[in-house]
């Protein structure tokens, strides 16, 4: 049986609480795809805004959201977010190096893209300890 927790924002809370500012949400895209990229971004979004959660209801995984959810969804996530990272893997890295470290690649790449300072990351999976 799987079990699933509902989102919350408790981990960003226990980080804030530890003193944690800038703290960057970062997933991936394309990781099952048979041909093709793979996809992170990074995003830092502020706590403050009090109306973000409405602004962004029913963000919990892109790849549960319409086409359609997620283009609409993009020019608010820009203009709340504090920052916003981007990085891929090509088909030649995943075809060299393999999906996972590939992922990995996109990743470290979207948290270079971010402006500005990040205090902590929140990864959903993959762990990135270089960084």
């Amino acid at each position: 049986m799987t079990v699933s927790i509902k989102p919350n924002l408790s981990e960003e809370l226990a980080l804030r609480a530890a003193g944690h500012i800038h703290i960057a949400g970062i997933d991936e895209a394309g990781r099952g795809a048979w041909a093709g990229p793979v996809c992170a971004a990074a995003v830092v979004l502020p706590l403050n805004l009090a109306d973000l959660a409405d602004r962004l209801t029913g963000v919990r995984d892109s790849k549960q959201l319409s086409s359609a959810r997620r283009e609409a969804l993009l020019p608010i996530i820009q203009q709340v977010a504090e920052s916003v990272g981007v990085g891929w893997g090509s088909p030649a890295e995943v075809d060299a190096i393999g999906i996972a470290p590939a992922t990995r690649q996109a990743m470290a790449r979207a948290v270079a893209g971010l402006d500005g300072k990040v205090d902590a990351l929140l990864i959903d999976y993959v762990c990135l300890p270089e960084l």
